[in-house]
């Protein structure tokens, strides 16, 4: 959860800080359990969480989605959904009991003394309203006078290190990228010299050189400031570099907690194990990623859940883990599990621990490419043909690509090079400045006859499954969309719908559910499906797993190994998370500022790069060995 910017109530000047002693308590939770309304009693949400930040300090929130994080957010400001309530516990603030201070005075701590870092930049900051506007009546709250305003916000957006930050001033929200959005919204979030700051997921779907500048610039104001930062994140890796301590969620329940890096090198609960045997590495063998079955338990599903509530779903669990709730118990110094087997768990006969190459070795078929890009380029140029030709924009230029059956090939880069432009072009939802595009040995042209050959061969899977999916149609009617055409074939959609949700790991039943009535993973496998119904020659994976929890990751990256062997399918994948190229791709092409600056085997680039980008790439990547500096 977290409060947009413009969100915020008008309210008069707020006192100045208080003082901060290094390692004082900041923020302390004892026992909280926050309840949502159920039948025939109320459902515990967050049930019995303790933690303690102190000044200066990062506290870590790792788990999936619904495991509880964001909840934390909306108990600190007050913002619970309706019907919900704090029913046991504390929550304080250095000397303020959050859960008791009159509402007035906990609305003048918001924006000044306790700040937010929004996952989604582009939704908490108002569309209508200049950056200018916005940073102007959040200052004018936190006290800064009218005349002092847009100097005060210029030194702001500078120190977030964003370029010509008073041009910056005037431009709306949709004129910047995602990465200068989030510069600003944590600019917002350091103006009144917080003492507290929660990073909800400000990082999530980032690519890894922007990720690593935002965690710099928290750094650098979190050290030069004295702030507590509480860092909620999906990403177990990530949290061990920059947190100080971790309190891994699970159901609403602490499963583990303590220093990030014994977590991280020893952890002792399945869970937490799990998380970490879903995320792809970068260096060793390949091995088969750990999914885990299911998925996590909702708000409606907690009164059949008896004892550990991770027990359905955990490969070491015994009877003694459904007859009660295990304790929180301190099996290291500073290092608490919430498990029956407590420091001496079992470790768990996992799929990741398998290592068999042929799972990522493409079928043999033919060598010679069906997709070949000669010279394709695509140039953006501004409406108007006096103005000087230098300010075109070359979105991709003079790309030369060969895809041949069964072969995964990646494309990385930062945001902005290029990556998505050059997918639009292959899928023919752009037309090409330069370049030829020949499919099956013939050149694809801007005719219909072209266009049907185009889509009958190739399939777009897109990043965000929410709203790629049409919100009034179940899956039987989404996964078969291209039938619709085909009256003939009319009779066979439902038989044809049952294949594949098959295919991609969906039990029958969801054939009937609308895209609202699924996870996020669940709606990922609709997306793919969809594309899988005319078995196409090729997949365009548009940063598919961007942005999802690892274990779902996990669930759609091994699905996608599992079409390759049983469909002979080709797939082109966008992403910026190298891990994930690595895992899946054979090939690699590295894009920057439009241009293919360095391709060839996987493992051969990734291991040995010969280009200074594809190097700082590499080097924004967080190590998993804690001992390297991270970020550089």
């Amino acid at each position: 959860m977290s409060l947009p910017a413009h969100a915020m109530p008008l309210e008069t000047a707020v006192p100045p800080p208080l003082p901060r002693p290094a390692g004082d308590v900041l923020l302390e939770a004892r026992g909280l359990t926050v309840s949502a309304p159920g039948r025939p009693e109320r459902l515990q949400v967050l049930r019995d969480l303790s933690f303690a930040l102190r000044a200066g300090a990062t506290l870590g929130l790792v788990g999936e989605s619904g495991a509880g994080k964001s909840m934390i957010g909306r108990v600190l400001a007050r913002h619970l959904p309706d019907g919900f309530s704090v029913d046991a516990g504390t929550l304080r603030f250095g000397e303020n009991d959050l859960l008791g201070m009159p509402a007035e005075d906990h609305r003048r701590l918001l924006g000044s003394r306790i700040a937010f870092i929004p996952q989604e930049p582009m939704t908490a900051l108002n569309p209508v309203l200049t950056i200018g506007q916005q940073l102007q009546e959040h200052l004018l709250r936190l006290g800064v006078a009218k005349d002092e305003w847009r100097e005060r916000a210029t030194a702001m957006l500078a120190e977030v290190r964003i370029h010509q930050p008073a041009q910056v001033l005037d431009k709306y929200a949709f004129q910047l990228s995602g990465g200068m959005c989030q510069r600003v919204m944590i600019a917002m979030a350091f103006a009144g010299d917080p003492q507290l700051v929660v990073s909800d997921e400000a990082t999530t779907a980032l690519d890894a050189s922007t990720q690593a500048h935002i965690v710099t610039l928290i750094r650098g104001l979190q050290a030069r400031r004295g702030t507590g930062v509480v860092f909620v994140t999906h990403d177990l890796g990530l949290a061990a570099h920059v947190c100080d301590e971790l309190v891994v969620l699970y159901a609403g329940e602490m499963a583990e907690r303590g220093p990030a890096k014994r977590i991280f090198t020893r952890s002792l609960h399945p869970y937490t194990q799990a998380l970490q045997r879903a995320n792809p590495h970068l260096t060793g063998p390949r091995r088969l990623l750990f999914s885990l079955p299911g998925q996590m338990p909702g708000i409606s599903d907690f009164p059949s859940l008896r004892g550990c509530r991770f027990q359905p779903r955990c490969a070491v669990a015994t009877e003694a883990c459904a007859t009660g709730v295990p304790p929180m118990r301190e099996v290291l110094p500073g290092h608490h599990v919430r498990c029956v087997h407590g420091a001496a768990a079992p470790e768990p006969l996992l799929a990741a621990d398998a290592s068999d190459a042929t799972i990522f070795q493409a079928p043999r078929m033919s060598d010679s490419p069906f997709l070949q890009v000669q010279g394709l380029s695509k140039t953006y140029r501004p409406s108007g043909g006096w103005l000087r030709r230098d300010t075109a924009v070359h979105a991709v230029k003079d790309v030369h690509l060969s895809i041949a059956p069964g072969e995964f090939v990646g494309i990385v880069g930062e945001s902005g090079s290029g990556k998505s432009s050059l997918a639009r072009l292959v899928m023919g939802l752009e037309s090409a400045s330069e370049g030829t595009i020949l499919l099956n040995g013939r050149a694809l042209v801007a005719k219909a006859e072209d266009w049907e050959r185009r889509i009958a061969s190739i399939q777009m899977i897109f990043q965000d499954a929410r709203s790629a999916l049409n919100p009034r149609r179940r899956v039987q009617s989404l996964v078969t969309q291209s039938m619709e055409s085909r009256p003939n074939l009319h009779s066979d959609r439902e038989a044809r719908a049952r294949e594949l949700v098959g295919d991609v790991g969906l039990a029958p039943d969801m054939l009937t559910r609308f895209p609202s009535q699924m996870s996020g993973g669940q709606r990922q496998r609709v997306n793919i499906g969809r594309a899988l119904c005319d078995l196409p020659q090729l997949l365009v994976a548009d940063e598919i797993v961007s942005g999802l929890d690892v274990s779902v990751q996990a669930q759609i990256l091994n699905l996608l190994l599992r079409i390759r062997r049983e469909h002979k399918i080709s797939l082109l994948l966008i992403s910026h998370d190298l891990a994930v190229v690595r895992y899946l791709c054979s090939r690699v092409l590295v894009m920057h500022q439009g241009v293919v600056v360095e391709s060839g085997e996987t493992e051969r680039v990734l291991a040995d790069p010969q280009h200074d980008y594809t190097r700082s790439l590499l080097a924004a990547v967080p190590p998993r060995d804690l001992g390297q500096r991270w970020p550089v």
